[in-house]
């Protein structure tokens, strides 16, 4: 596939686009309250960290959006354990406060699904490294969501993370691309993402009765989805791996 990828902020005009993706995320990950308050932000309050590709036809296949933020400010230092939902928090944070950023972290690289299978990841994380080093930071890190682990729901992510294939490199397909770009892995982030929503809403969300108490398998979930039914709610904290991508 053909594509250019280019910045919001070079082409402002491309954003109803971008915003109007079709993607395939599972509908309860959308759901997150931190996503929910932060990422709408990114492409209208950072469009320079916001990039896309679009086909010969003018059509977006792939966008990729990023966060610059300070690792080294006062209480932090060490990646965070919430993962993507911390360090959207902290970027979002510094920004108030004029605190100067030494860091870009990944927030996703989505594919359009009729695109997918076609190297686009690969292309859009790239892209997001040369872009990071053009606003001269010399680090980006990435909450990674593995892409097969939702296959294997009840293994550790601590034991899927380190699986490795006998070239040595990673197992999972997403932490692969990562590797393949230069990436290590930093650690596990044991709650990245928390949704806790009403038992009506996970029904919805999922098409499952959730009327059993204990851990339910949904598809699209890295870990089981906690059921509580005498307390009328459902809880899902899931775990992404940190990757350190230097410069």
């Amino acid at each position: 596939m053909d594509v250019k990828v280019a910045s919001l902020a070079e082409h402002p005009g491309k954003l109803e686009q971008v915003l109007g993706m079709a993607d395939t995320w599972p509908e309860f990950t959308v759901n997150d309250p931190v996503g929910g308050a932060y990422y709408g932000r990114i492409p209208i309050e950072l469009p320079e960290y916001v990039l896309f590709a679009e086909d010969e036809r003018g059509e977006v296949v792939a966008h990729g959006y990023s966060v610059p933020f300070s690792l080294a400010a006062e209480g932090r230092g060490t990646l965070p354990a919430r993962g993507w939902d911390q360090v959207l928090g902290w970027a979002f944070a510094d920004r108030r406060r004029g605190t100067r950023p030494d860091t870009v972290s990944a927030i996703s690289v989505v594919v359009a699904p009729h695109a997918q299978g076609r190297g686009l990841s690969a292309l859009m994380l790239s892209a997001m490294r040369d872009n990071a080093r053009a606003h001269g930071f010399d680090e980006v890190v990435a909450p990674v969501r593995p892409s097969a682990k939702h296959l294997e729901p009840r293994t550790p992510m601590g034991e899927y993370a380190y699986r490795v294939r006998p070239d040595g490199l990673p197992h999972d397909p997403w932490l692969r691309v990562h590797a393949r770009a230069g990436a290590a892995i930093d650690s596990v982030a044991p709650a990245s993402m928390t949704v806790a929503a009403a038992l009506e809403d996970w029904r919805r969300w999922t098409g499952l009765p959730f009327d059993t108490e204990g851990d339910i398998d949904v598809p699209g979930a890295l870990v089981p989805v906690r059921c509580e039914p005498e307390r009328g709610y459902a809880v899902y904290v899931e775990p992404n791996v940190w990757m350190r991508h230097p410069l």
